[in-house]
């Protein structure tokens, strides 16, 4: 009788052989969706001002991507939240391709799928400048992913941007 140990070596070096088994990215066991936070532009750039007609609210924004390699996401009901509980609900459809990205601008705009863009539509600034916690939330309110950044621990050069992934 074979021991479990090397009855799973056998079923992974078969499994090798037969080019079945695939790598999990690290960032794709942290929750199961494949709808991630990118990155984070949490402090505009200039003298933040969150006047409608001539603040920058429009220059802070949240990077989401998909990183399926084969699966369309329709963003409609994706929720975004901060530590405060301020929020935004994707409410109209807006479908990321594989490999595709979308930036949720704060400001008025207008959303559009072409150019990878969508407005909050509200001139107050959602982000901390010195450090907050960002939560994604899939339409059955399952947690999808989560980010937390201090200013001065995850942007050395101090632009105001951070990469997740």
């Amino acid at each position: 009788m074979r021991s479990p140990l090397l009855r799973k070596s056998v079923v992974t070096a078969a499994a090798v052989a037969a080019g079945t088994l695939t790598a999990v990215p690290a960032h794709a066991a942290e929750y199961s969706s494949a709808l991630k936070i990118r990155g984070v532009q949490y402090d505009a750039p200039g003298r933040d001002s969150n006047s409608c007609s001539s603040g920058n609210t429009d220059q802070e924004y949240l990077t989401v991507k998909n990183y399926s390699s084969r699966t369309t996401i329709n963003l409609k009901g994706y929720v975004v939240k901060d530590a405060t509980g301020n929020r935004f609900t994707f409410t109209a459809n807006h479908y990321l391709q594989p490999g595709d990205y979308v930036k949720l601008r704060g400001g008025h705009g207008t959303d559009s799928d072409t150019h990878n863009v969508v407005y909050r539509d509200n001139c107050n600034f959602l982000w901390n400048n010195d450090k907050d916690t960002i939560y994604l939330y899939k339409p059955s309110g399952s947690r999808a992913d989560v980010h937390a950044y201090t200013k001065s621990s995850n942007d050395p050069d101090g632009n105001g941007y951070i990469s997740f992934h």
